[in-house]
């Protein structure tokens, strides 16, 4: 098993795609804080919305568990 951290979407976690969710368990936070911060770099730079949909495209989604 590796030691380095990946980034993933929530497959438990999700509103929307699991991005926020994801980010929150990556950085060891909780997912409403996240979920916050998109929503005032949406109103305030505009580039929250961007931002989540890279991240939607480019992260994977969680392996499930067997």
């Amino acid at each position: 098993m590796s030691d380095y951290k990946r980034l993933y979407r929530s497959r438990a976690d999700r509103k929307i795609a699991g991005v926020c969710g994801g980010l929150a368990k990556y950085l060891d936070i909780d997912p409403t804080v996240v979920r916050i911060i998109f929503l005032v770099l949406l109103f305030m730079v505009g580039g929250g919305l961007l931002i989540y949909l890279i991240i939607w495209i480019c992260a994977p989604e969680e392996p499930e568990l067997p």
